[in-house]
């Protein structure tokens, strides 16, 4: 399965070494039991040892730009930095009505971008996902249904998430997705060793503008364009995009906003595709992309 799914990026699929705090969670459990074998009056101390790392676990999902459930790419490796480069990122597309809008704006300031694409959105819409490749852009993995529960997920089901959607888009593109972020950003310990098998990485964000809940565009590209620098992924969404008051998706209003920031700032939109494919790029500079925050 792994070798079907190999991105052509330059990123190598990655070996799966689990996060310390999955390291420290299963010698833990194990532990317990040594524990209640040894003292058996102790179960109900060990039991609640066990809960308390279980719900650490849990809480983990909130922290959608932690490290604490395995890599993850808040900011663009550093010989992008050098270059000036950020990614724009959109969520949750393709959408028949936004997805062409945010194409044009996007050809008109030359900028590219990278669409993070629901697996059956992108099968009721194919002619987007291979417009959107036409255009320079690249198509990343959002999961198959885009479902509220996906951190609930079990393994397996995670698995059929994460290949159905590459198995559409490589089938569509004929390039399979090089990224994957969580719907919302919630993922648990069991994502990232079906992430390293399908040689997925993946990425959340270095800030979020809020476009998909709210309705002021000025107020949404403040949050994208404060503190704007090399390196910034910044999320956007094509898809589910709020309204303003007069109608209009919010994503469109603010996307002038931004590239023309990006531009004041002398800083290139590339896709992620295009800012870690670099034969330059060494282990140290993918690790610090997954731990600036």
């Amino acid at each position: 399965m792994q070798a079907k799914y190999l991105p052509s990026t330059g990123l190598s699929p990655r070996r799966w070494h689990p996060a310390p705090a999955i390291v420290c969670s299963a010698l833990l459990h194990v532990a317990s039991i040594i524990a209640v074998l040894i003292v058996p009056s102790a179960w109900q101390w060990v039991l609640a040892i066990v809960i308390a790392n279980h719900l650490v676990l849990i809480s983990a999902t909130l922290f959608t730009r932690s490290q604490i459930l395995g890599p993850n790419m808040v900011q663009l490796p550093i010989a992008a930095i050098r270059r000036n480069e950020v990614c724009l990122t959109f969520d949750d597309g393709p959408d028949p009505v936004v997805t062409p809008q945010v194409l044009d704006i996007l050809d008109g300031y030359h900028a590219r971008a990278s669409f993070f694409c629901i697996g059956e959105r992108a099968a009721v819409y194919p002619h987007l996902v291979k417009e959107i490749v036409r255009r320079g852009h690249s198509v990343e993995n959002h999961s198959h249904h885009h479902s509220g529960v996906f951190s609930f997920f079990g393994p397996s089901k995670l698995r059929r998430e994460v290949e159905s959607t590459q198995a559409t888009i490589c089938g569509l593109t004929g390039q399979s997705p090089a990224f994957f972020r969580a719907p919302a950003g919630f993922r648990n310990p069991f994502l990232d060793p079906v992430l390293a098998r399908c040689g997925l990485h993946y990425v959340s964000w270095t800030r979020r503008g809020y476009d998909a809940v709210h309705r002021d565009s000025l107020v949404v590209s403040q949050r994208l364009i404060r503190g704007l620098a090399a390196g910034d992924v910044l999320l956007l969404h094509d898809g589910g995009a709020a309204r303003t008051r007069s109608g209009r998706p919010v994503v469109l209003a603010v996307l002038p906003m931004l590239l023309q920031a990006l531009a004041e700032h002398h800083l290139h939109a590339v896709t992620l595709r295009a800012a870690c494919h670099d034969n330059a790029i060494s282990t140290f500079d993918l690790k610090h992309a997954t731990s600036v925050y």
